[in-house]
């Protein structure tokens, strides 16, 4: 299951990260490594970004990245 099919209001843990190179390392730099626990707080109403709040912040991320983000 990936970040993108979560619905609002779960909480989700980071299980793994697919994509290479520059994206990954992207995604990782905003603070998404393995074990991080996710909490979906909202999506923007055309679906696009989601919101999100992880270790003590919040963050928007497009759904395409999100679609990299194995979750459990």
């Amino acid at each position: 299951m990936t970040l993108k099919e979560i619905k609002v209001g779960n909480t989700v843990t980071v299980k793994k990260i697919h994509g290479e190179g520059p994206v990954k390392r992207r995604i990782m730099d905003m603070g998404i490594t393995k074990g991080v626990e996710i909490f979906v707080r909202k999506v923007a109403p055309l679906g696009d970004p989601m919101e999100l709040n992880l270790r003590g912040y919040e963050l928007s991320l497009r759904k395409a990245d999100a679609e990299m983000i194995e979750v459990e």
